[in-house]
């Protein structure tokens, strides 16, 4: 009875197959990352065409994905990544929620940060301005307006992305730094597999990030990289002025960059570091994920009152 059985089972299954080539199935799905099944039936109605049934597949889970975002869209995306890439004189940080750590992980969302990160980049080396240094922030209406290479918004993609992971998510803010003259830009997300130095035109991902403009005629890698992580992890509020910023008694409460304990000798100060290496930092932005954005706070503080 049981081999009667494990026969008919083999039997259905090579005949729900005949129609689709096990090699195309295969690589759709390594391409796509969409289950057997729906990968089978996408190969069935474009007889075997992989690049046909990968652009149904997207359809599908975009038009899923726009249904999803409209039913979860109140649901609370309190994690996610934030993503750092630093191409040359360009600069883009940006941060993108979703409701579970667990899908923070998945390569999906991973990739869409990369994404994000990759068009705000794109549209920055577009800007032209005067002086040294362009700074320009993004909210989340507008990001969802920018236009990615195949004509559709981040929005759209942003839904074909929650249709393939399940949850909620949302692309919360970015910041664009464009540098000119002799000024140059660090970045660095944490906890990141990559260094500085292997991390140009690579969006570093973590959960905490950081962009420094900065002017040094000889600043190597690993200072580059050691300051970009003194900021995440002592999260300053201002650069300070020698001379006009006074450091505080108890130096645990330090928040001024310059007479912060450098992090990695806290025997120096990180002004002391700076001249050492004749750097001076003009600028930086830290992101920590899931902070609320000083407009949510202002917005919270409105709703206290």
């Amino acid at each position: 009875m049981l081999l009667q059985q494990f026969t008919r089972a083999f039997h259905t299954t090579r005949i729900a197959l005949a129609g689709v080539e096990k090699s195309a199935l295969a690589t759709l799905r390594k391409k796509t990352g969409y289950t057997f099944a729906n990968c089978k039936k996408a190969l069935e109605k474009h007889n075997n065409d992989i690049n046909a049934a990968e652009k149904w597949l997207n359809e599908q889970a975009q038009s899923m994905g726009w249904s999803k975002a409209t039913k979860l869209a109140e649901r609370t995306t309190a994690q996610g990544l934030v993503g750092v890439l630093i191409h040359g004189n360009i600069g883009a940080m940006v941060e993108v929620n979703c409701e579970t750590d667990f899908v923070a992980r998945n390569e999906h969302f991973k990739n869409f940060v990369d994404h994000v990160s990759r068009i705000c980049a794109k549209y920055t080396e577009t800007t032209d301005f005067d002086g040294d240094l362009w700074k320009l922030g993004f909210e989340a209406e507008a990001l969802k307006n920018l236009r990615m290479a195949d004509g559709k918004t981040l929005g759209d993609h942003l839904a074909l992305l929650i249709g393939t992971v399940g949850e909620n998510a949302s692309i919360k803010r970015a910041i664009c730094f464009k540098t000119s003259n002799d000024l140059q830009l660090a970045g660095y997300a944490h906890p990141t597999a990559t260094n500085v130095a292997a991390a140009e035109n690579t969006t570093q991902i973590g959960k905490y990030g950081t962009i420094v403009a900065f002017r040094g005629s000889e600043v190597d890698d690993e200072l580059q990289k050691n300051l970009c992580q003194h900021i995440v992890g002592l999260n300053p509020v201002k650069i300070g002025e020698e001379g006009k910023d006074k450091p505080v008694a108890n130096k645990d409460d330090e928040t001024c960059l310059i007479h912060q304990e450098y992090l990695l000798d806290p025997d120096r100060t990180v002004n002391e570091v700076l001249k050492e290496n004749n750097v001076t930092i003009i600028d930086y932005q830290r992101y920590e994920c899931g902070e609320a954005t000083k407009n949510e706070r202002l917005e919270q503080a409105e709703v206290s009152n």
